[in-house]
């Protein structure tokens, strides 16, 4: 037999072999294009806090604020509610209504993109589940996650509020949660596609390269996190010299807020010393798993999957720095952001390849 034809017959054999467990694929292509809509998400809530246009609705209307205003009369009855509270007082007097607009349009569109997503996840839950799509574990994880979603609604309304009464901005707390339950529910979701797409796990890799890939996991989201505090505080302003901080490694002021306690989140100083620091731990560990997966694993795809994220990791650490140096201009900062969710994202895939690859 020709080599072509052994190819063809090994080709129709893999074609008619039954997937593996529990493989559910509309399921999982719906619930990829959840995780792509929670980056675009992400990317415009970045937008959104650099350009300062979070406060700009002081009110949250579920239903009827999707409506943007219509006429001249329902634009200056927005602008004046925005006059009322300290942050058009203390930094933006004298603002025009042409100005006003282009903030306000970021944040309804950021507003309206999550209404979008609670449709997109609802709607094609709901369909699933009565055309008996859905075994019952899956039901109530998907239910799980939906809940979720309602919550991270009312998160965002918490964190809005933090800035309309005696604040220019919002809280520094309330955005790193706020932030911090989206990479949650992208997370759920995404793990939840790849058990639907790959089926379930019918081998585990080492303990030991499961575990490590947890621990680069973890610190990828305690960096994001520590990424929020820096863009609710604008640390990223602090310094904007690499890799020292204006010619010293931990430049004076660090850890001289009172209380103590308090100083790595309201410390600007201390709080980018973090970050940075942060980014080559990261690193660190991203090129040591890196280097036990190659060594340890023989599955092809989770050494894919490994070059993926050390490849990532450059990009992302390339563009940290050239964020940092050029002064945080929106354009950058937002492809930043997008490049963590995409590092994190990369890290969930292997975490999940490693499961089923044979060390």
């Amino acid at each position: 037999m020709s080599l072509s034809g052994a190819y063809q017959q090994q080709s129709q054999a893999a074609l008619a072999a039954p997937l593996p467990p529990a493989v559910n694929r509309p399921v999982a292509r719906w619930l990829f294009f959840v995780s792509f809509l929670l980056l675009c998400m992400v990317v415009l809530g970045g937008v959104t806090r650099l350009t300062d246009s979070g406060l700009s609705i002081t009110e949250w209307k579920p239903v009827t604020g999707a409506i943007p205003p219509l006429s001249e009369e329902a634009w200056q009855a927005e602008f004046t509610k925005y006059q009322q509270i300290p942050q058009y007082q203390q930094l933006n007097q004298g603002m025009s209504l042409h100005e006003f607009k282009q903030i306000y349009w970021f944040e309804w569109a950021h507003r309206l993109l999550g209404r979008l997503i609670g449709f997109a996840f609802f709607v094609p839950f709901l369909w699933f589940l009565l055309r008996g799509k859905l075994d019952r574990p899956m039901a109530w994880r998907l239910g799980g996650i939906l809940v979720l979603g309602g919550s991270q609604g009312l998160l965002g309304w918490f964190m809005v509020a933090s800035g309309l009464t005696e604040r220019v901005s919002v809280s520094q707390y309330r955005l790193a949660a706020h932030l911090s339950l989206a990479f949650i529910i992208h997370a759920a979701v995404f793990w939840t596609a790849l058990d639907l797409w790959r089926g379930r796990v019918v081998r585990v890799a080492s303990a030991g390269l499961s575990r490590a890939t947890a621990v680069v996991i973890l610190l990828l989201f305690l960096q994001i996190v520590i990424g929020a505090f820096v863009a609710g505080l604008d640390a990223g302003l602090a310094y904007n010299t690499w890799p020292l901080m204006d010619g010293e490694i931990a430049p004076a002021g660090m850890f001289s807020h009172t209380p103590a306690w308090l100083d790595p989140f309201e410390n600007t100083i201390t709080i980018q010393f973090l970050h940075r620091r942060g980014a080559e731990l990261v690193a660190l560990a991203i090129l040591g798993l890196f280097l036990a997966v190659r060594a340890r694993v023989a599955d092809p795809r989770a050494k894919a999957a490994a070059h993926g994220l050390l490849a990532m990791l450059v990009v992302q650490f390339l563009l940290g720095i050239w964020t940092l140096i050029e002064v945080v201009p929106v354009s950058l900062g937002a492809v930043h952001q997008a490049g963590a969710f995409v590092l994190f994202t990369l890290g969930l895939n292997l975490a999940h390849r490693l499961r089923r690859a044979a060390a």
